[in-house]
This record gives C-alpha cells, sequence and structure tokens, in this order.
C-alpha cells in the first residue's frame, strides 16, 4: 500500500511539470467550454442535495480531479453517475427543477435522443458532437449522467447486443432501413431481457455494478459496490463536489493500474468538433 501511494505521488509530480496552456489556457474556448460545464455541475449538485441523492464525478472527471484537481487539460465533457433508484428520481427533479438557463435531455424528452442515459445541457451554447446524432433538438454545452446498477459485465454485454443496438437504430442513429425494420421486433423481445436480468439481480444480489444496459460498453472492468458506497467529498475546479468512496480502487477498475499516468499527445481526444458559447 505503501509503495502504491508513494508511486501515486511521483506520477502526479511529474504530471505538474507539463504545460497544458495550449490546451485550456485561460480565455481559450475549452476552457470557456468547461466553465459552462462546471457551472451546469454546480446546479445540479444543488438539487442531489436538496433531495438528498448521492451522485459521484466519474470517467476522465473524476480522473481529472485526482490527477489535475480539476478538468482534464483536453477533456470537453463532464460526467457523473447515479445509482438508477436515484437517477429515475432525479430525471424527474431535474425536468422541474433545473433554472432557465438549462435544460433536461433524454430519450423521453428528444424523440431523435439516442442514447440510455441523460444529459443537463446549457441553452446559450452549441456543441457540435462528433458522436452524437445532429437531428437531437438541444445542441448546449452539457454534462452526462449515467445510471449504474447491479449486474454482470458479460450478462450486461449479451444484453445490449439486442437492446442498446435496437435502440439506437430505431432512432436513426445508426444502421439502414432494414436493421430499422428488424429492430422494432427486436426492441421488446430485449426489453424483456432487460427485465429479467434487473429481477434476477433483485433477488440474488450482489457487489457487481454495471453501467445501465443499453449504454455504450465504457469500462473494461467489472465494477464493485464496495468501491463506490458510501461517496465521499472530493475537491475539482476548486469547488467541493462527491467521489466514490475509494476512488483509487474505482479508477484502476476503469482504466487499470497506470491511470495516473499522462498519455501521449496523439491519444489526447477532444469530442467536439465545434463549441460556440453565447455570452
Amino acid at each position: 500500500m505503501q509503495d502504491r501511494t508513494k508511486h501515486l505521488s511521483e506520477l502526479l509530480q511529474k504530471n505538474k511539470m507539463e504545460d497544458f496552456s495550449k490546451y485550456n489556457g485561460e480565455g481559450t474556448i475549452l476552457r470557456k467550454a468547461q466553465l459552462r460545464m462546471l457551472d451546469i455541475l454546480v446546479e445540479v449538485d444543488k438539487i442531489c442535495r436538496k433531495h438528498n441523492i448521492s451522485y459521484w464525478l466519474d470517467f476522465g472527471t473524476l480522473l481529472g480531479a485526482v490527477r489535475h484537481g480539476g478538468f482534464i487539460p483536453w477533456d470537453d465533457d463532464l460526467d457523473i453517475s447515479v445509482l438508477r433508484k436515484d437517477y429515475l428520481r432525479l430525471c424527474k427533479i431535474l425536468k422541474k427543477e433545473l433554472p432557465g438557463n438549462l435544460i433536461f435531455q433524454d430519450e423521453t424528452t428528444d424523440k431523435n435522443y439516442p442514447l440510455k442515459f441523460a444529459k443537463v445541457r446549457d441553452k446559450s451554447s452549441y456543441f457540435e458532437d462528433t458522436e452524437m446524432s445532429q437531428k437531437v433538438k438541444e445542441k448546449g454545452i452539457f454534462i452526462d449522467i449515467f445510471p449504474i446498477e447491479q449486474g454482470t459485465l458479460k450478462l450486461k454485454n449479451s444484453i445490449d447486443f439486442f437492446y442498446g443496438r435496437a435502440f439506437r437504430r430505431l432512432r436513426r442513429y445508426s444502421g439502414g432501413k432494414q436493421e430499422y425494420i428488424i429492430s422494432l421486433f427486436m426492441y421488446p423481445f430485449a426489453c424483456l431481457l432487460v427485465w429479467l436480468a434487473r429481477m434476477f439481480n433483485f433477488l440474488i444480489p450482489v457487489d457487481l455494478l454495471i453501467y445501465g444496459y443499453g449504454v455504450p460498453m465504457l469500462n473494461k472492468n467489472q465494477l464493485h459496490k464496495k468501491n463506490l458506497i458510501p461517496v465521499k467529498p472530493i475537491v475539482f475546479e476548486n469547488h467541493t463536489f462527491l467521489a466514490p468512496a475509494n476512488p483509487d480502487a474505482y479508477l484502476k477498475e476503469l482504466y487499470g493500474n497506470d491511470y495516473m499516468q499522462i498519455p501521449p499527445k496523439e491519444k489526447r481526444r477532444i469530442h467536439a468538433a465545434k463549441i460556440e458559447i453565447y455570452e
């Protein structure tokens, strides 16, 4: 354990030696977008605390908090996750309680939305996502909200071959007319599989967690509840938000043991094709 702590500390010091200002230096469009995402998170955090809903920073956002104390310098999205029972409640609350400059978006609010997780978007900006259909109604800067539930990766992968795939084709996100027709029949069957899987996991609870059925594979390793609950405070961009109980173990499950290692420049990925911010 001491060796692990020493190794992480050494990598953290090494990371501070590189100048990342070319990515998100003060006044850059990316930095402005990051600050707009931070504003969204502050509002969502307020609502979660008001209604006693536990969430946590996830994926690159959590990694940025641990490795950089804020955003990964080249990151242009922000992710949080919520246990599914609270996720369903949070989605209903956000539809009603977000301030006027923000809007909630998921499959129930936008018939062209092709994802099984939600977004909260800023109304005074434009974010052209290389992976998102341009048919969606709202296109502002956003944060992602992912549902987490009990389950195994193996079962999720098997079900999502039908469930997530059929859903995306029904939303015209991918595939042609033939695949759309096939999905009309496949999707009800896939929904039944999801129901059966959730019933099984309810009757035989385990410590294993997955990102919700239909959410694209976002982690290579199985998640464990013991590393997540109870959530605890973490500093991100000089604000205090919530993080998994054991960020180190959780990040190792997501990214492997060397998550503190800065990737080479050619692997520093940006999602946006275009960002506009209207003051």
